[in-house]
């Protein structure tokens, strides 16, 4: 495993990796001190403090939760025995392409020796049908025709089947043109186009469509393409993962708070922001618990509800136009999150992940003390197992007990050993706050600077125009935001690292050309 070792070093083993040199200036705020709210305490709003704190803003965090990771915290819970425990949204791949992540987690872990690599990414699918990375060759294109040649998914007769023309997209995908190309298709109205054999279809292309949480037909193909480039074909990094051994505050967000504190950055948990007003002068007043404070400047690194929610309680940000385009974001269908804790051990032959498909509203399951030093301590005492099921898209009406004991269903089939185990306890956090990338959503989207210079947002939600996605997206964002305000004060940057921008392979891109004079897909 690879981390960053200092600023601007290629922090991975795919020396195509795309180096984005910062804003050029001074190395710090000179004269008078500059002051930034942060509002959000999520990866972009942690990202974002840091890169300013680092370069000597005074920095305040707003965060409504009495924990810091946004949608990667976590938080205590008592189980039916006394014991603590930490609950949080779930299972999280920290993939190796997550470069600006990883430079950020690596503050505080120079070596990210507090992650483990899990040994392989397998699919299941309810009929039968079963994939693995473990074996794909990591550097493009060989990545691609050994998945193909390693999976029993892709039978010869399939192949022939296949529409080649209709898959050309993927050998060249170029950002941010691939928008202008198939953001106006959905994912499902894509891989159909492709032909693709439809047990490889479900296994190798929707995981990456369920990732955003959404269902393939009201994902932006543009965005399922995207992913597919960083994670397989434009990137030398592979698709195995790191997981942080022990829950995501004792591993990640503590130390990076201990690290924000000392460089002078106020963290005001459990401080929801009530409106943010601009002054004459240009400032901004930020009101949280009923109490006005001045800030030069504002990050908004706020969920699509969240963000959503204080622009209509702020009628003084920017213009008209703007406060739409924040008005017509749109969140994912919700998801549900169940973690059991088990009286019997699940077979020690399972994975620690697995991806799923065909199993009704099950997405994946997780074993955690394969890897997590708590699960893995609870385990040991009780002699059983901490189990974690995930299912995306739900409907909307759904009924969250009904879908959780569905979930549990589920498992059953996928992991038959637990039909007999006794569920000792169980939390199950239903949500709907995850960003959707719509068909035809993309130009639409607002981008890290607004109207006004002093406000910037931060996101996985924000439009970048980058290769970045989910986690990196987020803390992409939050280095473009700091290093927007750092600039409009003459003060260096922090550099940034993506997956190569276009297709890596000379001969793939030839092939690629050919079929770009055809009408995009509509």
């Amino acid at each position: 495993m690879t981390g960053p070792t200092a600023p601007g070093a290629r922090p991975g083993r795919d020396r195509r990796a795309v180096y984005l040199p910062p804003p050029p200036g001074s190395a710090r705020v000179g004269g008078a001190r500059r002051g930034t709210a942060v509002v959000g305490g999520g990866i972009a709003g942690l990202a974002a403090a840091t890169a300013l704190a680092e370069r000597g803003v005074d920095v305040t965090l707003y965060e409504r939760e009495p924990y810091l990771g946004g949608r990667v915290g976590g938080w205590p819970v008592e189980l039916y025995d006394g014991s603590s425990a930490t609950m949080s949204r779930g299972f999280h791949a920290f993939f190796r392409q997550y470069y600006n992540l990883r430079g950020l987690l690596s503050r505080t872990d120079p070596t990210l020796a507090g992650f483990t690599g899990l040994p392989d990414y397998p699919l299941r699918h309810g009929a039968g049908a079963h994939d693995s990375f473990r074996r794909v060759p990591r550097t493009p294109p060989l990545s691609a025709l050994g998945f193909v040649a390693l999976s029993p998914s892709f039978r010869s007769r399939d192949l022939i089947r296949m529409n080649p023309a209709a898959a050309l997209p993927l050998l060249d995908v170029r950002v941010p043109e691939v928008y202008d190309r198939l953001d106006a298709v959905s994912a499902h109205d894509f891989l159909a186009s492709l032909r693709f054999p439809q047990a490889a279809r479900h296994l190798a292309f929707e995981v990456f469509s369920r990732s955003f949480f959404a269902d393939p037909r009201e994902l932006s193909a543009a965005e399922m393409v995207l992913m597919f480039h960083i994670y397989f074909l434009g990137s030398a990094e592979g698709l195995l993962f790191d997981v942080p051994r022990e829950p995501f505050p004792t591993a990640l967000w503590e130390p990076l708070a201990g690290y924000l504190r000392g460089h002078g950055v106020t963290l005001r948990t459990s401080t929801p922001v009530e409106q943010v007003a601009p002054t004459e002068d240009g400032a901004f007043t930020v009101l949280a618990d009923r109490r006005a404070t001045r800030h030069d400047t504002v990050v908004l690194a706020l969920d699509t509800p969240g963000l959503r929610s204080l622009v209509g309680r702020s009628p003084g940000l920017c213009d008209v136009a703007w406060r739409e385009r924040v008005r017509r974001l749109r969140t994912a269908p919700p998801f549900l999150v169940s973690r059991l804790w088990l009286d019997r051990p699940v077979d020690r032959r399972r994975p620690g992940f697995l991806g799923t498909a065909g199993y009704g509203p099950l997405d994946n399951v997780s074993v955690l003390e394969r890897w997590e030093g708590e699960a893995a301590r609870w385990a040991s005492r009780t002699e059983g197992s901490v189990v974690e099921l995930h299912g995306y898209a739900l409907p909307e009406d759904a009924d969250p007990e009904v879908e959780a004991k569905r979930l549990i269903e589920q498992l059953w089939r996928v992991y038959p050993e637990t039909r007999d185990a006794r569920i000792l306890d169980g939390r199950h956090e239903w949500r709907e706050d995850c960003p959707l990338f719509p068909v035809g959503g993309h130009d639409d989207r607002p981008g890290v600077r607004t109207p006004h210079s002093g406000l910037v947002l931060a996101g996985d939600l924000v439009r970048t125009d980058l290769p970045v996605a989910l986690m990196e997206r987020a803390a992409t964002s939050g280095f473009l935001a700091a290093n927007a305000l750092l600039q409009s004060w003459g003060v260096r940057g922090h550099p940034l690292w993506t997956v190569p921008d276009r297709g890596r392979s000379r001969l793939l891109r030839t092939l690629a050309a050919r079929g770009q004079g055809a009408a995009p897909l509509r």
